[in-house]
């Protein structure tokens, strides 16, 4: 009975934040401030496509790399911010978008995500350029970084308070939530249970610190990707003749939206949009401030090199992965059937209907996986916050860390989807505004950067 309380209590308080987090402020620093910095750098980052990829691939290194600071490669750096980033909200996260806003909210993801390729080039550029010593002595970046180390001490509070709604939108409740509702539509497990069994993986996981971390998912993300996509694939060309019209479908209800019934077509256009860019944002974190927090670790005294890796981030998770996903749901439940299910168990359901017997099982694999790298990668950033604000003071050390977020893991297993989404969303919106600010702030500087970086290794 206290437990329901605490719920429903839990319940109204994640609502009012997420409805005060996600409205139109934050909608247009989020697709306005990445509008204005493609326009500002004149596109020029996406130039660096090419480069990003030898960078990933190892084919072209920095003569100083071995004497720089940093912990990771360039690729260990981008598979630690892609765990965090690729994962249920690609998913399930999807799902939720296209039964809450219909065919159209996926085309305001890949708004959101074109301009989160720039978007996140400036960020995690800065994070390089102004990277910071946390009370242990390693090296650190992310948004509170940026905005101690380079702007003037009277905006020094806005770091604070990146790093407190950190702790609030880099938990992993959404994730554990999902794997609970699978663990429990498809083996009948106990959610509490599935709670309590990932918060004691993910406490042995952090004991072993960032290079456990990264060890483990620079080896599992690129096969969960390769498993996901091939099964995706699979669907999609067994049903290429029904690809066109969904797309034109997407593009349609994103001008027109039918999807949300009542209220005026101003009103449905809105909800759409917000619902778009709100799902965008959850999936591939550009303009949130998380994925500069990986990217940091990167061992390199290029920062614009980093930069241009990052770009990969909404490219991989939201244009190709998210738009697989929504491909998949979209030829399985035509005729608005999707509003029937929600979350990942929409997605699978398409996984069922697509791939007879062995779809659920498929699936099921991808959700494991993206659930504990997801976790894992989440747990990355919430540590960077929670070491920034606390510094290891009053007790408040790594081991209380873990105890932290493993109770919150637990929580998010047994919280109604509804709940979680709006304590996440909640964080991550109000994580944006410090962390768009000190970009928007700083843009110049990287503009130098990037001319100078281009001038050596690409046009020379």
């Amino acid at each position: 009975m206290v437990l329901n309380e605490f719920k429903i209590l839990m319940g109204k308080i994640a609502s009012t934040l997420a409805d005060f987090a996600w409205g139109w402020p934050l909608i247009t620093v989020l697709i306005g401030g990445g509008f204005y910095l493609f326009v500002f750098s004149r596109g020029l980052p996406l130039t660096g496509f090419l480069m990003a990829l030898k960078l990933v691939s190892g084919k072209f290194h920095h003569t100083d790399e071995e004497k720089a600071k940093g912990q990771l490669s360039h690729f260990k750096a981008l598979t630690n911010a892609i765990a965090a980033t690729v994962g249920l909200g690609n998913i399930g996260g999807v799902a939720v978008a296209i039964s809450s806003g219909g065919p159209g909210a996926v085309f305001w993801m890949w708004v959101a995500a074109f301009l989160g390729m720039n978007t996140k080039f400036f960020e995690c550029t800065l994070a390089l350029m102004y990277r910071g010593i946390d009370y242990r002595g390693e090296v650190q970046g992310g948004p509170m970084y940026v905005i101690k180390n380079a702007l003037p001490k009277k905006f020094h509070w806005l770091a604070y308070l990146f790093a407190f709604f950190g702790l609030l939108g880099c938990m992993a409740m959404y994730n554990v939530n999902q794997l609970a509702d699978y663990m429990n539509s498809h083996y009948s497990m106990e959610r509490s249970w599935v709670g309590l069994f990932s918060a004691f993986l993910i406490a042995y996981i952090l004991m072993g610190g960032i290079r456990r971390i990264a060890q483990f998912t620079s080896s599992i993300v690129p096969f969960m990707c390769v498993v996901y996509v091939l099964s995706c694939t699979f669907i999609l060309i067994q049903n290429i003749e029904l690809i066109p019209s969904i797309l034109w479908s997407i593009v349609q209800e994103a001008i027109n939206p039918v999807a949300i019934s009542g209220g005026t077509l101003g009103w449905a256009f809105k909800e759409v949009m917000i619902i778009g860019v709100r799902r965008a944002a959850f999936s591939n974190e550009a303009g949130i401030g998380t994925a500069p927090m990986a990217h940091s670790n990167a061992k390199t005294n290029e920062p614009v090199s980093e930069g241009l890796v990052a770009m990969l981030g909404p490219l991989i998770d939201t244009l190709i992965i998210c738009t697989m996903t929504a491909l998949v749901i979209l030829i399985s439940f035509p005729e608005k059937s999707y509003t029937q299910t929600e979350g990942v168990l929409l997605t699978l359901a398409a996984f069922e209907k697509g791939i007879p017997d062995w779809g659920g099982h498929i699936l099921g694999v991808s959700i494991i996986l993206f659930s504990v790298t997801t976790m894992i990668g989440m747990a990355n950033y919430n540590e960077k916050c929670w070491n920034f604000l606390f510094k290891g003071r009053w007790g408040l050390g790594e081991k209380t860390y873990i105890i932290f977020f493993s109770t919150s893991i637990w929580l998010g297993a047994i919280f109604p989807l509804e709940t979680v989404l709006n304590f996440i969303d909640a964080g991550l919106g109000l994580m944006a505004f410090p962390n768009m600010a000190a970009t928007l702030i700083l843009a110049p500087k990287v503009k130098d950067a990037l001319k100078l970086y281009f001038q050596k290794y690409v046009d020379g």
